[in-house]
């Protein structure tokens, strides 16, 4: 059977790329998708990965066509991951493409994975022909976050905050609510949900009691909720919001930043957006463990003293944490920036 036409290969890429997106963020496996076309560019079936533990895109891909009654046979898998080709909790997505049939199979990004890896080559000795790397920017800009935290061995940290033009989280008073639009505020929610936990010092918790939760305009859940962390010693009090948070809570009793991340990691969870507060976010700062750090600012002056960002541990100019922009949004009448430590001062 020959290959599909190149336009309807990327059209099935770009597809499975948006199949990956239904799968749980920031979980102990990558988001992934799988498309099965035949030789005309027609899709035959579609699938996508999710979660730990469930069959993974190539299987589910195939376990759809298999109820509508057709073969795998002649087909081509593009999928978004090379499929793996070892046996964890599921059996290897490479056999399974090989006893199917197909004919070829397209990836886009390579796995890193020491023994999940190699699938490309299971496929390739079994007969089939193999083109990797297809489109693989976007394959590894799709689960970067799992990626880093395959190579660090901790979680991918997000550092967020809202501050006024002068660089103020609050007023004097403390009060915070809203230094930014309601548009901003749902980009919050988006960026909550895209990560596999989000943390609040105890200090904020006490002083906000807030949910944790990532929701839509509407004020209903998104479908996927980040798991809750509470950083700090002090208790949280009966009844507190994230007490009953949708997806569980650890409450992290101790200042020790690193074995919060390694004990999130023994959870599977491999990204961690911290909200707040100034406290919190300072010693993620301070420890050297951001990866990506997102600023809304809003069109506001507040004074006084209740900054962002507190104290890091920089004396001097000489010493300045220097960064990379990503990319400067306009949410309403605010600026969203997204920057990354460079990696030779981080």
């Amino acid at each position: 059977m020959t290959l599909p036409p190149d336009t309807a290969i990327a059209s099935a890429m770009e597809r499975a790329r948006m199949l990956a997106l239904s799968g749980p963020p920031g979980g102990g496996n990558p988001q992934v998708g799988c498309v099965l076309l035949d030789s005309s560019g027609q899709i035959r079936a579609e699938g996508w990965h999710r979660g730990s533990g469930t069959p993974h895109a190539e299987v589910i891909a195939l376990e759809a066509l298999e109820a509508s009654g057709a073969t795998a046979a002649g087909l081509t898998a593009v999928v978004t991951l090379e499929p793996c080709a070892h046996t964890g909790k599921t059996p290897p997505c490479a056999n399974a493409l090989v006893e199917s049939g197909v004919s070829h199979v397209v990836f886009s990004a390579h796995d890193p994975g020491g023994e999940s890896g190699g699938g490309g080559r299971v496929l390739a000795d079994a007969g089939i022909d193999v083109h990797g790397g297809f489109e693989e920017p976007e394959g590894m800009a799709l689960i970067e976050k799992w990626l880093a935290a395959q190579k660090t061995g901790r979680p991918w940290v997000t550092v967020k905050w809202a501050m006024s033009l002068d660089g103020r989280a609050a007023a004097a008073d403390g009060t915070s609510q809203w230094i930014t639009s309601p548009t901003t505020r749902a980009q919050v929610h988006r960026d909550r949900a895209s990560h596999g936990a989000i943390a609040v010092g105890s200090q904020t918790m006490l002083v906000d009691n807030p949910t944790l939760t990532a929701r839509h305009d509407d004020g209903t859940l998104m479908d996927h909720q980040p798991h809750a962390v509470v950083v700090g010693s002090a208790d949280i009090p009966a009844g507190f919001h994230v007490e009953s948070h949708p997806a569980g809570l650890t409450h992290h009793r101790s200042h020790d930043l690193p074995g919060l991340l390694e004990a999130l990691l023994d959870k599977d969870i491999t990204s961690l957006y911290v909200e707040g507060g100034p406290t919190l976010a300072s010693a993620f700062l301070a420890a050297r463990l951001v990866d990506e750090i997102h600023i809304s600012i809003g069109p506001l002056l507040l004074g006084g003293p209740k900054l962002a960002v507190g104290d890091f541990g920089i004396g001097t100019m000489s010493e300045a944490l220097e960064l990379d922009i990503q990319s400067i949004e306009r949410f309403e009448s605010d600026i969203f920036v997204v920057a990354r430590p460079r990696k030779d001062t981080a």
